[in-house]
């Protein structure tokens, strides 16, 4: 009894929920409830079915969860290609985009509207004006290679938006939809396989079976996109140069003339955008010149300074050098005796040979010169001839060590 009581009240609470948050009541599942009879009398998919409501979402999946991609209103007519409870599965009406990576899309250059996939298992995602491509997380279906999308104009985070290719569907509410017989027997407004997105409808007839407006400037836009996706390459190619060789002036010239172009339609808008971006990299040109220059200034200071600096050693060296008898490495001459007054020293240069022989003298007779030996030093005195070894004798009173 407990248990029956149970079951009926989880029966009622369903009802109660289905009503509150639009989930069917499960008697509607049942045989001869409205939902199956629905089921019975729907036309073979696929079919047309008619809008009974206003601001009805197109969803990108089935169910509230899923972010809307647009909105129907009442006597908008869909194309029905599959259902599940609650939801229509519909071609994308006019309005609708997806996304797809740019990687992974080479326009082609006979029709700037037209991209050509390059790889394998490309996915597209279903658009929303409200949502950025990298956070549109409905994959709508996969294109691979050499399959086509037709290109809407805008680029945003790396991605194209594109028309929904064939297989990328959206859903709407059951519960809005009035099915009226296959496709075929309804008149649908029928968006050009390839060339531009329409841009006029007739105001007032949005949802209505209205007649598209193509615009007739669309030879002259294809050659101004052609001529732009021209430059966008010859961009890229200056960003791969270092910043001291790259020079967007041409090409800046060029963009302001598809820019200021009416009739150049899509081209002008990215032409402008284009600009503006060089602007920015033209700002990091002109700033790393100004530092080179700096550089260069700097480096010219330096030079002066150490040349100013050598100069500068040179006098003072030679100032000094100048009051010495002879300069050289000092070191002990083993010719005479220990005895003091025969106590002589040597001075050589560099490669070894001795230049000539030293004796102190005065003051210098008594010092200890025991810390110069071996090291460079200069000799204050007198030069005369030293008949014995053939070579001069410097009489020195005084001795300095010079470390240069």
């Amino acid at each position: 009894m407990k248990s029956h009581a149970a079951y009926l009240t989880v029966v009622f609470l369903a009802v109660i929920a289905g009503a509150v948050y639009g989930q069917p009541d499960p008697s509607l599942n049942q045989p001869g409830s409205p939902a199956e009879e629905r089921a019975a009398s729907r036309p073979a998919f696929p079919y047309v079915a008619q809008i009974t409501g206003n601001n009805v979402y197109i969803r990108s999946g089935p169910g509230t969860e899923n972010y809307y991609c647009g909105r129907l209103n009442t006597g908008d007519k869909v194309v029905v290609v599959n259902y599940k409870p609650l939801w229509s599965c519909i071609v994308p009406p006019a309005g609708c985009f997806s996304w797809i990576s740019k990687q992974y899309v080479q326009v082609d250059r006979n029709n700037p509207t037209i991209g050509i996939v390059t790889g394998d298992k490309v996915r597209v995602w279903a658009g929303a004006d409200h949502i950025q491509p990298m956070h549109s997380t409905r994959m709508q279906v996969e294109l691979n290679k050499g399959e086509r999308v037709m290109l809407l104009g805008e680029q945003r985070d790396g991605y194209y938006k594109v028309a929904p290719p064939d297989g990328a569907y959206l859903w709407v509410s059951t519960r809005y939809t009035k099915d009226l017989a296959p496709a075929g027997e309804v008149p649908l407004t029928v968006l050009p396989d390839v060339g531009p997105r329409p841009a006029v409808v007739p105001a007032g007839t949005e949802g209505e079976d209205s007649v598209v407006v193509v615009p007739t400037n669309l030879g002259l836009e294809a050659r101004k996109l052609n001529e732009y996706y021209d430059l966008e390459k010859q961009i890229e190619a200056e960003r791969d140069k270092p910043i001291a060789e790259q020079d967007y002036t041409q090409i800046k010239d060029a963009l302001e003339k598809i820019a200021t172009d009416k009739a150049a339609g899509k081209a002008s808008r990215y032409a402008d955008f284009a600009l503006r971006q060089l602007e920015r990299c033209e700002m990091v040109i002109k700033a790393d010149k100004t530092i080179r220059l700096q550089d260069d200034r700097l480096d010219e200071v330096r030079s002066r300074i150490a040349k100013a600096r050598k100069a500068r050693m040179a006098e003072v060296l030679a100032s000094d050098l100048g009051k010495y008898a002879v300069v050289g490495r000092f070191q002990i001459s083993k010719i005479y005796g220990p005895e003091k007054e025969l106590k002589h020293y040597r001075i050589i240069d560099d490669t070894g040979k001795i230049i000539c022989y030293a004796l102190p003298v005065g003051s210098a007779a008594n010092a200890d010169m025991s810390s110069l030996l071996g090291r460079k030093v200069g000799l204050v005195g007198t030069i005369e001839p030293h008949q014995p070894t053939g070579l001069a004798r410097v009489k020195f009173y005084d001795i300095a060590e010079i470390s240069r």
